[in-house]
């Protein structure tokens, strides 16, 4: 279980998350709100990135706080990025491998984790040796999930997963992602409401630094205040 209680975060003077509690069990959240609203520095926060001023985040009983960001991800915590940061003139091969080098277990599983992430993605199979800066955005994006799939996370978090995507592809990444979630726990900061709903089992809504709302995607999708702002009915 993935605990965040009531922490609040500061640039400076400038107040940006404001007592924000949510939980992730074995199971895909989303988190959704405006540009702004606070989701990418709460992923930062539970990197290790931005620290705290008060409140907690726990992982497995396990509190997070103390720990650096690369101890955080060997417990096996994965991000996808918005931007995607891959190495651009390493190979398809050499960008999957880089996402379990630093985790023993993953290490392990190494040939395991490749034929998964194939079995979700396979044109990356035909792009092994491939220079990931050549590949196309949809590419890019499934290199970036593949690579983060490596390290055989227990949670994995995805920062606007659809950014930058046309319809088309969209639509067949969050096809991907209901497959993914079969076997990991998902964070997923989107602002595509549309399409996370049908991925997710649970959401939270952030609005100016706040959770001001959290339900089943079922109830989320029937929410008049989502259907006004996010859906655009």
């Amino acid at each position: 279980m993935f605990i965040v209680k009531d922490i609040n975060i500061f640039y400076g003077k400038l107040h940006i998350l404001w007592d924000l509690s949510l939980h992730i069990g074995d199971e895909s959240v989303g988190l959704f709100g405006p540009n702004g609203a606070g989701k990418t520095t709460l992923i930062n926060a539970i990197l290790g990135l931005v620290k705290p001023t008060s409140g907690e985040i726990t992982f497995d009983g396990e509190t997070m706080l103390p720990l650096e960001t690369h101890e955080r991800v060997r417990r096996r915590i994965a991000v996808v990025p918005q931007e995607r940061e891959l190495f651009p003139l390493m190979s398809v091969l050499e960008n999957l491998r880089s996402g379990a080098a630093y985790i023993p277990e993953a290490r392990e599983k190494t040939g395991e984790r490749l034929d998964f992430g194939f079995e979700i993605f396979p044109v990356l199979k035909e792009r092994l040796r491939q220079l990931a800066g050549t590949l196309s955005g949809g590419e890019q994006r499934m290199l970036a999930i593949a690579r983060a799939l490596m390290a055989d996370p227990k949670l994995l978090i995805l920062d606007e997963p659809s950014c930058g995507l046309g319809p088309s592809l969209v639509s067949d990444l969050f096809h991907r992602l209901n497959e993914i979630k079969k076997g990991h726990s998902l964070l997923i900061a989107e602002q595509n409401v549309r399409q996370c709903l049908k991925t997710i089992d649970r959401g939270y809504v952030i609005e100016n630094g706040r959770i001001i709302m959290e339900d089943h995607a079922e109830s989320l999708a029937g929410n008049d205040h989502i259907r006004r702002s996010y859906l655009g009915l």
